[in-house]
């Protein structure tokens, strides 16, 4: 169909157990969801008659429908990104150059390959999402048009993250761009829904052009029964569905025909062609006690300016680079004074910058609306949270990835490096190279604190949880990437893992508050929806290394973290700063130990048999 890529990919998924495993979890976990919302209306009121029931299945349809589209967007930008990204720093598709695959095979083959996946558990999921029409208050045609927007926004996500990897060339560059760039196109349509650009654009209802260009708001349309929205098209009116189709099909082909015209000029990349430099003068026999004093007194500490100067002269009139001074820890010295991500990385930290500088400015354009309410002003400065977050911990899993990818990792491990100096160093150049993403949030909460939007003591609170949420994300990304031999399985477990724990309790809040009533009933059911959510947690964080530590953080976080947003939104803002704290820095440390002490196992330098003998 596509050429040999997609053709091997659809001979060998099916063989591959993870598949069938990430499916039956995927479905399993929106399972769960939607007995758990059964079981809290059940619990909180006495079901009398249809109305109940369709009031039940209108109700989790519009809760479960956005996260079903959300997941799967999310799943297949970062799927196609990391596919591409991981054969590059494998030096493996500059070989797919070499044979006669032609830019459509190469292109097209790779992103419907990564896809099949996505779109497998995608429509696995549509079984369950008809139990909704058959509670009533649902109808097949409004299921039918969300699962068409869901397939169409998934096309249009992998386009753009196929596109993304073929024109980037590091691996954190790729993931977080792609992610960057999802974001903001949501964003900017949200801001056209709310009416931030007017009501009426070019004579059509903004919340038309919301719903067209983004499946966000295409899919939550479709999931409101009597919404009469129609968007008009020359002489044609189109509901949101069918618009959505039409935008994301043209937005995807206009993504690939740029990636199937521009992939040979891309690549290989720019980086394999350095400019030649001129041969250093070999050096004579009796000179090399010379040059290596010419060194010493380069790198003596005690040596002053003239006779530094007049060191590198020499070195430099022999045709002799003056070396570099490398600090104690070579890899901190590496993540700090060089581009080991590449230079482009400075376009990530403008884009998330301007991204939080979008915020702010939405911020303040409501700053004076005496309606905007507490959960408003938290849905405002939460994405530039979740989103740090998600780019701090692809930093810090790419940290890892890279090394081993470009067969680094196994240089380091021949050498006097111990494990605190590599793990310390990882870290302390993670927070560095992602030091946008840390502070940035914390401006952002002061500007809210400045216009009246929060107090000095919430502030502070939340300010102390998310510096204690990003140590948990570096760690969890350096604790994955060391033990998961493969790039995209480790950069997927390590990102979804933080999309569980924040959007996945989110969801859940969401839940309790459709449903409302007694939380003693309530109570009961999130418990197993928790007690599920540790169990993943573990299977992703602790079969490969179990510890009891890693055990117990994995069934605590969901529930701290269910427990900090209920105590924020109802005011209690020490109780929820204590749980943030308390569950994600006992976690943080139960995943950095065994980094630490058990680095050699980890990484391969010994067997495990052979440090259990020792």
């Amino acid at each position: 169909m596509v050429g040999p890529v997609f053709t091997r990919e659809l001979s060998i998924l099916p063989r591959r157990g993870r598949l069938f495993v990430a499916r039956g979890a995927y479905v399993g976990g929106l399972a769960a969801l939607w007995i758990t919302a059964w079981q809290v209306l059940a619990g909180t009121q006495i079901v009398r008659n249809v109305g109940d029931f369709a009031y039940f299945g209108s109700t989790v349809f519009q809760v479960l429908a956005p996260l079903h589209l959300m997941a799967a967007m999310f799943f297949a930008a970062l799927s196609t990104a990391a596919a591409v990204a991981h054969e590059k720093d494998r030096r493996t598709f500059d070989l797919l150059l070499l044979t006669n695959l032609t830019n459509r095979e190469l292109v097209l083959g790779r992103l419907f390959a990564s896809l099949l996946s996505v779109v497998d558990f995608t429509i696995a999921a549509a079984p369950l999402f008809a139990l909704s029409a058959l509670c009533g208050g649902v109808d097949f045609r409004q299921i039918s048009a969300v699962f068409v927007v869901t397939l169409a926004g998934v096309t249009t996500a992998g386009s753009l993250g196929s596109t993304i990897a073929l024109w980037r060339e590091r691996t954190f560059q790729t993931l977080a761009t792609t992610v960057l760039v999802l974001v903001a196109w949501t964003g900017l349509w949200e801001a056209v829904d709310r009416g931030l650009f007017g009501n009426i654009i070019a004579g059509t209802d903004a919340r038309g052009w919301a719903a067209a260009a983004s499946p966000w708001h295409a899919a939550i349309s479709c999931t409101r029964p009597f919404d009469d929205l129609r968007i008009a098209l020359g002489q044609f009116l189109m509901m949101p569905w069918q618009a959505s189709l039409l935008s994301s099909l043209v937005l995807a082909a206009l993504l690939n025909a740029i990636a199937v015209w521009r992939v040979r000029v891309w690549n290989p990349s720019r980086e394999l062609f350095q400019a030649p430099t001129a041969p250093a003068q070999p050096a004579k026999s009796g000179d090399l006690p010379h040059a290596w004093s010419l060194r010493a007194l380069q790198s003596d500490a005690a040596a002053t300016g003239p006779e530094l100067v007049k060191a590198n002269d020499a070195i430099a009139g022999r045709g002799l680079r003056a070396s570099r001074n490398v600090w104690d820890n070579p890899v901190l010295w590496r993540e700090i004074m060089t581009w080991a991500y590449g230079r482009k990385v400075l376009f990530v930290r403008l884009f998330y910058a301007a991204l939080v500088a979008a915020l702010a400015w939405g911020a303040l354009q409501t700053a004076d609306n005496s309606r905007t309410s507490a959960l408003d002003w938290v849905l405002i400065a939460a994405p530039a949270a979740v989103l740090g977050a998600l780019l701090i911990n692809m930093q810090a899993v790419s940290a890892i990835t890279s090394e081993r990818d470009a067969n680094a990792l196994d240089l380091l491990l021949v050498t006097d490096l111990t494990s605190k100096e590599f793990v310390f160093g990882k870290l302390a150049g993670v927070f560095f190279n992602a030091k946008e993403m840390l502070l940035l949030p914390l401006v952002l909460l002061a500007l809210l604190w400045q216009i009246g939007a929060a107090n000095g003591e919430s502030t502070l609170y939340i300010a102390i949880g998310w510096l204690s949420l990003s140590a948990f994300a570096a760690v969890l990304g350096i604790h994955v990437g060391m033990h998961y031999a493969n790039s995209r399985q480790a950069a997927a477990v390590s990102l979804a893992t933080v999309f569980f724990l924040i959007v996945g309790v989110g969801v859940s809040m969401r839940i309790m508050t459709a449903f409302s009533g007694s939380f003693q009933a309530q109570l009961q059911p999130f418990l197993a929806t928790i007690v599920g959510g540790g169990v993943g947690l573990y299977a992703a964080l602790g079969r490969r290394n179990p510890s009891p530590a890693i055990t117990l953080g994995s069934f605590i976080l969901p529930l701290a973290t269910f427990y900090a947003l209920t105590s924020f939104l109802i005011g209690a803002g020490l109780a929820a700063t204590l749980a943030v704290v308390g569950a994600y820095s006992f976690t943080t440390a139960a995943l950095l130990i065994p980094a630490i002490f058990e680095f050699d196992v980890a990484t391969g330098r010994t067997s495990g048999g052979e440090e259990r003998d020792g």
